[in-house]
């Protein structure tokens, strides 16, 4: 009898056993479950942290590409005009840069990379947002090229350089002759009804011309096509310089041009590695690219010096250095250090005609060739992207594009950049002109710019 009692109890207590196991088994796949489930609102939830490293690389580019402008920019256009008006080209650069930092602010980057994008045909243009930056915290976050993202503040700041180094770079052709007012009212107006718009079109996710698969890693078109193209139209409706071509113009000091060239390319290693938006390993090829197409750029155009007869000059030297600069933009990130060199040589010698031919040919006054470097170089890079591109010429690309497709869609890039800028710096040019007047009087003209617009002398 005791002996059943004690069997029982062990079989009941064995399937108590079993049934406590199976229970607490129970529970715990319950518990995973929930968890499970619980983990992608969590990681939802969780808020984007930029990351520093990257963070800090940004800052640094952002620096950098104001110092293309303030000094860099300045000093090379102002040391290529005469003395009477090195102080005008320096005030309306720095005036234009500051005016479009502040447009940026209020408009310019909702219109370029709102948070919204319109639908239908009006967003393959610009898209809209909040004005004012009122959607941007110091909390919030752009996206880079993977998975990495860095302060939304970083982001607006390094655009807004660009913004401001492109209206700036269109006041080269017109130097010497365009009222300060006139300036500040165009850059107003152009910014927000060219640069904008192709900014967006290239660069945004809902752009046109970012759909359609074009390359431009640092801004072949968005910069120096649209700054080229604007300044050679705003030149021609604006008039020639008085006594020109006639009267000898020779930069006053090259000194100035050569301190600014050096300013220039040091910054541009901010303007072309920062575009890839992190500290990785393409940024280190946009770097070397930065390097060696301007090094055959400036070689390549005091070669073609010689070849014409002439003597290897300073001069040449830094307007080399542009082409070869303006060239790789686009293709910073998008091809191989050889690409590089081949496209800041041919880029240089294409621009070296243009200046020196076909400026006198066609009779423009492009004072300080602002469309033969920046414009023609930046066309001949901007197509040359399409092939530098492919890996059978050493480029990044994995082939998916043919590279004749590609070449086509570079093309297209180019034509329509070409448009919207000529068109609508044409549209802005004659609303300045009737509303305040491009130019100043020939008596100012003729004094200098320096004392006639601003009342001081950069030389006793």
């Amino acid at each position: 009898m005791i002996r059943k009692i004690i069997c029982g109890a062990g079989v009941l207590g064995t399937s108590m056993l079993a049934a406590t196991a199976a229970f607490a088994q129970e529970t715990a796949e319950a518990a995973a479950e929930t968890v499970a489930a619980a983990a992608p609102a969590v990681a939802e939830a969780a808020p984007a942290v930029a990351n520093p490293g990257n963070n800090a690389w940004m800052m640094t580019s952002t620096i950098l590409v104001l110092l293309m402008i303030l000094p860099g920019l300045a000093l090379f256009y102002g040391g290529l005009t005469r003395s009477k008006n090195m102080l005008s080209t320096m005030t309306q650069i720095g005036g234009a840069a500051t005016l479009a930092m502040l447009i940026w602010v209020m408009w310019g980057y909702s219109m370029a990379f709102g948070p919204e994008t319109s639908e239908g045909l009006i967003g393959n243009f610009i898209s809209s947002g909040s004005l004012f930056l009122s959607s941007v915290t110091p909390d919030s976050t752009a996206a880079t090229f993977s998975d990495e993202v860095i302060s939304e503040y970083v982001f607006v700041s390094f655009q807004m350089t660009f913004a401001a180094i492109t209206a700036a770079l269109v006041l080269g052709a017109t130097v010497e002759r365009m009222k300060f007012s006139a300036v500040m009212l165009f850059t107003a107006i152009w910014l927000t009804i060219v640069y904008f718009p192709i900014a967006h079109m290239v660069w945004a996710g809902g752009g046109y011309l970012f759909k359609l698969g074009a390359l431009d890693f640092a801004g072949g078109t968005v910069v120096h096509i649209n700054a080229g193209v604007s300044a050679l139209v705003l030149a021609m409706i604006l008039g020639k310089r008085k006594g020109y071509p006639a009267e000898p113009m020779p930069p006053h000091s090259l000194v100035m041009t050569m301190i600014g060239t050096g300013l220039l390319w040091v910054g541009w290693f901010g303007f072309n590695a920062g575009s890839e938006l992190e500290a990785d390993g393409t940024a280190g090829l946009a770097m070397i690219n930065t390097f060696v197409a301007t090094a055959a750029g400036a070689l390549a155009w005091m070669l073609m010096e010689r070849l014409a007869g002439h003597k290897g000059s300073a001069l040449g030297f830094c307007s080399g250095v542009i082409a070869g600069l303006v060239a790789v933009t686009p293709a910073a990130g998008n091809s191989g250090p050889f690409g590089a060199i081949v496209l800041g040589i041919i880029a240089s010698v294409v621009a070296y005609y243009a200046v020196s031919k076909l400026k006198a040919k066609l009779g423009y006054d492009d004072a300080l060739d602002v469309f033969g470097i920046h414009g023609i170089a930046g066309i001949v890079g901007a197509i040359g992207t399409g092939i530098v591109y492919q890996p059978a010429f050493g480029g990044p690309g994995d082939g998916s594009t043919a590279m004749g497709a590609q070449v086509m869609i570079q093309i297209t890039a180019v034509v329509i950049a070409i448009a919207w800028a000529a068109i609508g710096t044409a549209i802005v040019a004659y609303i300045v002109k009737a509303v305040i007047g491009l130019r100043v009087t020939p008596e100012i003209e003729q004094e200098g710019l320096d004392i006639g617009e601003h009342g001081e002398r950069a030389y006793n």
